[in-house]
């Protein structure tokens, strides 16, 4: 165990350094540019999506089902992701005539797809995991403190 310990330790500090190399031929005002870029990230994370985050937890513990959670919270994170990544080409900036680099696509109604088929996986798999036999920790996680069985009269 120590030795992959020490290998991802080598691995990470490889890859650092090698970020660090790219980052060594810019400018003073570039590289503040990027801390700038990276201490927003850093707060709007903290201070923003963390605690939406939460409390989409919060709310969604008390209105989804707990069968229902796990492929919910997994679709959420997806379009989150899906989200964020449309962004940048989300209004298609630089789309000129003469600006062959931006392709001709729809963007926005790709997204919307990709949406609609990451939230049609969620009832197909609560589905097929329903038509899967129940295996004991789920009987026993859906037992309370009633369903203990009485104790036989002493003898």
């Amino acid at each position: 165990m120590t030795a992959l310990r020490v290998l991802l330790v080598l691995a990470g500090v490889g890859i650092g350094s090698y970020g660090a190399t790219l980052l060594w031929d810019n400018s003073l005002t570039v590289l503040l540019r990027i801390m700038a870029w990276a201490l927003v990230g850093v707060v709007v994370h903290d201070f923003v999506f963390a605690p939406l985050c939460a409390a989409a937890g919060l709310a969604g513990r008390r209105i989804i089902p707990s069968g229902w959670r796990s492929p919910v919270s997994v679709a959420a994170l997806c379009s989150v992701v899906m989200v964020v990544l449309a962004i940048p080409v989300y209004s298609r900036p630089g789309a000129r005539p003469d600006n062959p680099t931006v392709l001709d696509r729809n963007y926005p109604l790709g997204l919307w797809i990709a949406l609609a088929v990451v939230w049609a996986c969620v009832p197909l798999y609560y589905l097929v995991t329903r038509q899967l036999p129940v295996r004991q920790n789920q009987v026993v996680d859906s037992q309370g403190a009633d369903h203990v069985e009485r104790q036989p009269p002493p003898v």
